[in-house]
C-alpha cells in the first residue's frame, strides 16, 4: 500500500501539494511516482519568477529509468526552488513527502480545491 500523507493534495500526474502557512503551495513528487522512476539522478526545476498555468509542463525529473515532466498543479508564480534536492536529486527517493521541488505563490482566483484529497489519490492508485 502507498503512503499518502492526509494534510496535503494530490494529482492525477503523481504531483503532491501542501498549502503552507504563508498561502503559497509546496509541491513534490508522491512516493507512487518515486517507486515507479526508480533511482533519481536530476531534477530541472523552474527559475524563481516564472509564471505557471494549472497542468502546463514546468520542469523535469530524470531517473536510471526514465525521464518525466513535472507539472504544476496551481497557477501562479515559482517563489522559491529547494536546491537541495537539486544537488542531491536522490534524496527524494528516501523522503517524497518531506522534500518539496518548488514552492507557488497563487495567481488571484487559484485554488487547490479541484486536486484530489488522499482518499481519492489512494483509489487512483487502486
Amino acid at each position: 500500500m502507498a503512503n499518502v500523507p492526509t494534510d496535503r493534495k494530490y494529482t492525477e500526474e503523481h504531483e503532491w501539494v501542501l498549502t503552507e502557512a504563508d498561502g503559497t503551495v509546496a509541491i513534490g513528487l508522491t512516493d507512487h511516482a518515486q517507486n515507479t522512476l526508480g533511482d533519481i539522478v536530476f531534477f530541472e526545476l523552474p527559475k524563481v519568477g516564472t509564471k505557471v498555468k494549472a497542468g502546463a509542463p514546468v520542469g523535469i525529473v530524470e531517473s536510471v529509468k526514465a525521464a518525466s515532466d513535472i507539472y504544476t498543479p496551481v497557477a501562479g508564480e515559482v517563489v522559491a526552488i529547494n536546491e537541495d534536492v537539486v544537488d542531491s536529486p536522490e534524496d527524494v527517493n528516501g523522503d517524497p513527502y518531506g522534500l518539496w521541488l518548488f514552492r507557488i505563490k497563487l495567481a488571484t482566483g487559484a485554488s487547490t480545491a479541484d486536486l484530489l484529497d488522499a482518499a481519492a489519490y489512494t483509489k487512483l492508485l487502486g
